[in-house]
């Protein structure tokens, strides 16, 4: 008996010295990891936060590995970890909702909304969740539940920025310019320099035919950022509307100065050039367009094409 007592308690003493020494290699990995995530090491802090959580499946640390994960664009892999994390806490409402921002990424609507209704079970005065339960009722074609959960958002938080300008960007599909206005001035009035909002706001005067209105917003958003291409677009799109090809073609030649890598630039040049019967230059455009998004010939030669035979139909040159 002597014999076996002692074998059993040596077999008994080995089995906890290997969980310490287990505990101890999963803290140094998980803090090796720590150290190398906030060093830029993203790489090396994965392979760290992967072997810490094949050790022990720690919240903390699956949260750690599936934000690694994120930073490294590797969705499915975090999508993998967060179903792990959820798995193991299902009250856990950030990892829910860093799920439904990876269904987001992923087009998964309809995880999305699951994941954020979750949260929205679990904290009803989050107004994260609300918001993204938003994105996931606009991605599923789903207006008026967007609005919903987006008027909820707001009143949890009234300086929800995002949450404004996603509602008027959804009432004005719905063309309720009025009401998109109003949320746009909010927006505008918690940070006046937002460049997304004063580019709908450009939008929705330029769809209801306040063209001088919609330009003073496009200036503003180029004295912000000269870089913005959205807001050439814009403002080019208008002044081909207006008919002020030279003025068009100017806005377009200082944008690629500026752009020179942004294919769509040139596209677009490339309509002024054909508008003023200057088929060589739209042709040179055309073929720098694709040579900067070769991805999409097919979208900017059909575009050409189409374009062309809509000016000769109609006799603009």
């Amino acid at each position: 008996m002597g014999l076996l007592s002692s074998l059993f308690g040596k077999s008994k003493s080995d089995a906890n010295e290997q969980e310490k020494q287990d505990k101890k290699n999963f803290d140094i990995l998980k803090y090796d990891g720590i150290r190398a995530r906030n060093m830029g090491k993203l790489p090396y802090a994965i392979k760290c936060f992967e072997e810490a959580v094949a050790l022990q499946e720690e919240k903390e640390t699956l949260g750690l590995l599936a934000s690694a994960y994120l930073q490294a664009n590797r969705t499915e892999d975090a999508r993998i970890t967060l179903d792990r994390l959820i798995a193991k806490d299902e009250t856990n409402v950030q990892a829910l909702l860093s799920l439904a921002s990876v269904c987001y990424i992923q087009e998964d609507y309809e995880g999305m909304e699951k994941a954020s209704q979750k949260a929205i079970a679990l904290d009803e005065k989050n107004a994260q969740a609300y918001y993204l339960a938003a994105r996931a009722a606009r991605g599923l074609k789903n207006d008026l539940q967007a609005i919903v959960m987006l008027t909820k958002a707001i009143v949890q938080n009234e300086s929800f920025t995002e949450a404004y300008l996603l509602r008027a960007e959804v009432l004005w599909e719905m063309r309720q310019a009025k009401d998109a206005l109003n949320d746009l001035e909010q927006v505008l009035k918690l940070n006046p320099e937002e460049e997304e909002a004063l580019l709908l706001k450009a939008t929705i005067h330029i769809g209801m035919g306040e063209n001088q209105e919609g330009e003073a917003c496009v200036e503003q958003v180029i004295a912000l950022n000269p870089f913005n291409v959205k807001a050439y677009l814009l403002k080019g799109g208008l002044l081909i509307e207006e008919k002020q090809l030279d003025k068009a073609l100017e806005n377009y030649q200082e944008a690629i100065e500026l752009i020179p890598q942004e294919a769509q630039l040139y596209q677009e040049r490339g309509r002024v050039h054909l508008l003023m019967g200057d088929k060589a230059g739209a042709a040179e455009d055309m073929k720098k367009a694709i040579e900067l998004a070769p991805e999409k010939e097919n979208l900017i030669s059909g575009n050409f094409n189409n374009f062309e035979k809509s000016n000769l139909q109609t006799g603009i040159y």
